[in-house]
């Protein structure tokens, strides 16, 4: 939208050279080589004829010219002619936009974004995310006869006759660039273009421009601040009271069960001790009879073997080695 305003803003007091007959003017493009005076050239775009121009990427178009309809295909890269013929639709014709192969830096890939036709000519806006692209201009079997570079991503374009407009984004805003047609391919190539540049206001230039001094600004953050003193203090306190609570809560429970519990009597107390005793008195038996009663005496008994050889070491050896002997 703001690109939008700009550019009415822009065509109200742009003018365009106008070229006297256009002689080697792009077919399709050319503007009448004179008019009465005072009267508008019918085609040109002049001051207050403007007209009102919807900037929109268009994916497919229809060619009266050639009779065919000019499709994008963004996946491959590239446009196609498409006619009818007896077997239904067929490509007859297909550009690249990038000639790269199994590139993988993505952001660069020049990509078709729009397409229009001229006369017999055909317009290609090709362009990639980060900074680049350019508008080409194809003749009837999609063979490149001029291109346009530019430095900044374009997403759009709109032909009139004897001026083309082509828009798009830049780091800081829009650029809109409005191109003449009047001189042939070569003019399309290498003529004057003019370029406008439209910066949008970042956030901190609208705050500045408001509030130049700053005072709102300082007065803000120190509400801010203040404000997430009070709301911390205010945290913390109830925190503390909180916690406080629960401690008091769990002692009054505590307190409570102690009052609650019922004083033992003596005769009681005689009964916990007579239990006590058994119980020691068992432990007492139960550690006695583990183990037999045994004497000290310790027999050593020195026992005779027969020798085997189960275990000699040289039926381990290789039969070499004992035949070596």
């Amino acid at each position: 939208m703001a690109g939008l305003l700009c550019f009415a803003t822009l065509a109200a007091v742009a003018q365009p050279p106008q070229h006297e007959g256009c002689p080697d003017a792009i077919a399709g493009a050319t503007a009448p080589a004179h008019q009465p005076e005072g009267q508008p050239h019918q085609g040109c775009m002049m001051r207050g004829a403007m007209p009102t121009v919807n900037f929109q990427s268009v994916k497919i178009c229809f060619a009266p010219q050639m009779g065919a309809f000019i499709a994008v295909d963004s996946v491959e890269c590239s446009v196609h002619m498409v006619k009818i013929t007896d077997n239904g639709l067929d490509t007859t014709a297909s550009y690249k936009t990038d000639n790269t192969h199994k590139r993988h830096d993505l952001k660069n890939i020049l990509r078709p974004v729009s397409v229009g036709t001229m006369g017999d000519f055909v317009v290609v806006l090709a362009s990639a995310v980060n900074d680049t692209a350019y508008v080409a201009l194809l003749d009837q079997d999609l063979k490149p006869v001029a291109r346009r570079n530019f430095k900044s991503p374009m997403y759009a374009m709109h032909i009139e006759p004897g001026m083309m407009f082509i828009v798009g984004r830049n780091p800081y805003g829009y650029d809109i660039n409005m191109l003449p047609l009047c001189g042939g391919p070569e003019a399309f190539a290498d003529g004057e273009m003019l370029t406008h540049h439209y910066r949008v206001a970042k956030q901190a230039e609208k705050i500045k421009q408001s509030d130049p001094v700053g005072i709102g600004l300082t007065a803000t953050a120190v509400a801010v601040v203040f404000l997430a003193l009070v709301c911390i203090s205010l945290i913390i306190s109830g925190s503390g009271k909180l916690i406080k609570s629960t401690e008091e809560k769990s002692k009054n429970k505590a307190n409570k069960s102690r009052a609650i519990k019922p004083v033992s009597d003596g005769s009681s107390a005689a009964k916990d001790d007579e239990v006590f005793a058994a119980i020691a008195t068992a432990i007492h038996l139960y550690n006695d009879e583990l183990h037999d009663e045994e004497t000290a005496v310790i027999t050593i008994q020195k026992v005779e073997r027969e020798w085997t050889p189960w275990n000699a070491k040289y039926y381990n050896m290789n039969h070499y080695f004992n035949n070596r002997r």
